[in-house]
């Protein structure tokens, strides 16, 4: 079992931009000292819900800042990038960091960010298999050319091949964000892991993963592949000597943020969009995930591993909204929890 981080850099009433950024990584240091396998990087735009603008970016930091733990992006969001910028950036830091960069992509939202980079809503709403393909040829073949309705372009060399220094076949994997059958199958038909979401739970993890098997084999995806795909949980973590202890911690903090977060996005178009309210969802979480001892943090992950087939996990660790709390769960994941899974 694979245990990381997830890292929003999330800005909690009454705290700077800053102060939010330097917990994050703060706690990614504090990650690899205590054992972690990946610290995973969230990526939003002109809210408070996450202060880092572009996770490729924290990503390099941080793996200038490390030297064993996996550095990941959950995600990079791809209708406000170019895939080629992207590919090359992780192109460049798969080869300087010796293949320590996981890629995680996924559509994002409606959001006003469109508008500003001007990739407009299309680009959200059909634009996002053309993309993902083109990342992924870049990150696998020596030279590239477009033809698709988005990009076209001229037959050109990939510069740094993300293999061509590293025992590796392939360059640094790609990972899919998943919240719907349609993107279920797209991230299955190319073979690649999934990345889902906190919200839902084992049952519906389950059958996430049920359905990218079944999507994948029909797609004639190579049975290896099927078998060792390597889709990610995203949860959050919160440790305390009681259980009530963790879920006060979380209910005391995170309404607050998530109201204050949530509220502040912005459709491009003006659609409506529905929120939650921010202390059952508080409370939601709080039951799903590993929130309470060691031991039951030891129990839950055991069983939506079992439940799931999903062997790997993205925990929110930061949901105190406080660095030095966030500092001793890190540590407290690392030595009382690891050890018993692994």
């Amino acid at each position: 079992m694979r245990v990381g981080s997830f890292v929003l850099a999330a800005q909690f009433p009454g705290q700077g931009q800053g102060e939010a950024l330097h917990r994050a990584v703060r706690s990614a240091e504090v990650a690899e000292e205590a054992g972690l396998d990946t610290v995973w990087l969230a990526e939003h735009h002109f809210v408070p819900y996450g202060t880092c603008p572009s996770a490729i970016t924290l990503a390099a930091h941080l793996l200038g800042r490390t030297s064993r733990i996996r550095v990941g992006t959950a995600v990079s969001v791809l209708p406000t990038a170019h895939p080629v910028a992207l590919g090359e950036q992780a192109a460049l830091l798969h080869v300087v960091s010796g293949g320590r960069l996981s890629l995680g992509v996924g559509r994002g939202g409606p959001w006003v960010d469109l508008e500003v980079f001007g990739s407009g809503l299309g680009a959200y709403e059909t634009g996002f298999p053309e993309s993902l393909d083109l990342l992924v040829r870049w990150l696998r073949e020596p030279s590239v050319a477009a033809t698709g309705e988005r990009f076209s372009f001229r037959e050109v060399p990939v510069v740094p091949r993300p293999s061509e220094s590293l025992s590796e076949a392939q360059g640094p994997e790609v990972v899919v964000a998943c919240t719907s059958p349609s993107s279920v199958r797209l991230a299955a038909e190319r073979g690649l892991p999934m990345l889902l979401g906190m919200h839902v739970g084992d049952e519906e993890k389950s059958e996430m993963v049920a359905l990218w098997r079944q999507f994948a084999r029909t797609a004639g995806v190579d049975g290896d592949v099927i078998a060792g795909a390597g889709h990610v949980s995203a949860g959050v973590c919160q440790i305390a000597d009681r259980r009530t202890d963790a879920v006060e911690t979380l209910t005391k903090a995170m309404p607050g943020w998530l109201k204050r977060g949530l509220d502040a996005h912005v459709t491009v178009d003006g659609r409506a969009r529905s929120m939650r309210d921010p202390l059952a969802y508080t409370e939601l979480l709080s039951a799903l995930h590993p929130v309470g001892t060691p031991r039951l943090c030891v129990d839950r992950l055991t069983a939506t591993a079992e439940r799931t087939g999903i062997a790997r996990f993205a925990l929110l660790v930061e949901g105190s909204g406080d660095l030095a709390a966030t500092e001793e769960n890190v540590r407290r994941l690392g030595a009382e929890v690891l050890p018993r899974l692994r």
